[in-house]
């Protein structure tokens, strides 16, 4: 804990969104500086019949390297990745990536509450969660596992959110360390990543 800032040195940042996501993605990460360090994780629900334009679109739109996460990849610094379409994505205890086609949860596949609960497991402490706006309470669990095993846990405003169902099913189930606008977020990961340097 940086005693300075009450801040946790997290290693990971994992992000969930479904209704509204890109564009509230967009404005966090947009002004991400070339060279961040941590690596951020999002699942982001999408129609699903069709191929992910995701990591293009933000590959143009962020100083980060982008990419679409792989089965078995390990997790890297300074990445960031997008669940691909269809597959619940999970983190492994070796912090590598892992696919999977089991059922969906809320309705959703990828799933937030999976990538969530995963990466719980896989960082403990050093893990800093993000939940966005959406139109269903997929995160909320995952949310509060994140919390449960020491992590950082940050819920979008929901009066702020184009959607608020999903940042207020979490704000149901847990009191989340920190509630903010985009801004804020976008702000706080920055300084996430400050103590983490």
């Amino acid at each position: 804990m940086n005693s300075a800032t009450g801040l946790p040195s997290v290693e990971a940042i994992v992000i969930g969104a479904s209704a509204g996501g890109v564009e509230a993605l967009l404005s966090i990460l947009g002004p991400l500086r070339a060279g961040f360090v941590l690596p951020i994780i999002v699942v982001l629900h999408l129609p699903e019949q069709r191929r992910s334009h995701l990591a293009e679109v933000f590959a143009r739109r962020v100083s980060l390297p982008v990419q679409e996460a792989s089965d078995k990849t390990p997790v890297v610094s300074g990445t960031l990745y997008f669940a691909s379409p269809g597959y619940h994505l999970s983190v492994e205890q070796d912090r590598s990536f892992s696919l999977s086609l089991e059922d969906r949860v809320h309705h959703s596949r990828p799933a937030i509450d999976y990538l969530f609960e995963s990466a719980a497991d896989a960082y403990g402490p050093s893990l800093a969660a993000v939940l966005l706006t959406g139109a269903n309470r997929d995160g909320a669990n995952g949310l509060a596992q994140v919390k449960q095993r020491g992590g950082l846990t940050i819920v979008q405003d929901p009066q702020e959110a184009q959607v608020a169902t999903m940042p207020q099913a979490a704000l149901d189930i847990h009191q989340p360390d920190h509630i903010l606008p985009i801004r804020g977020i976008g702000r706080l990961l920055v300084e996430l990543e400050r103590i983490a340097c």
